[in-house]
């Protein structure tokens, strides 16, 4: 009875030792696959981020070249405006 008892127990601790084994690597390619989707999505939050900062705010030079642009358009607008009113006063007109 005890030699049965003893092949019993051979046969079956190494069989809770491979279950054992199976399931940590189970749970290994889980936190692995879980790790790696939570890293995805922080990348793709963090492209929503930069995209949404870029298209909030402008940079300093591109600020200042916008406003020499306008600038020169209004220095332009006022020029022909001069003109306009410079043709009109040698035709007579008001």
């Amino acid at each position: 009875m005890n030699d049965k008892l003893i092949v019993g127990l051979e046969a079956v601790v190494p069989v809770i030792g491979l279950i054992s084994g199976l399931v940590g690597a189970y749970v290994g390619l889980q936190n692995r696959a879980l790790l790696a989707e939570v890293r995805q999505e922080l990348a793709e939050l963090e492209n929503r981020i930069i995209i949404r900062i870029n298209g909030t705010y402008s940079r300093n030079s591109e600020c200042l070249l916008r406003n020499a642009n306008v600038n020169s358009r209004l220095d332009d607008l006022a020029e022909e405006v001069r003109n306009l009113s410079r043709f009109g006063a040698q035709r007579g007109e008001p």
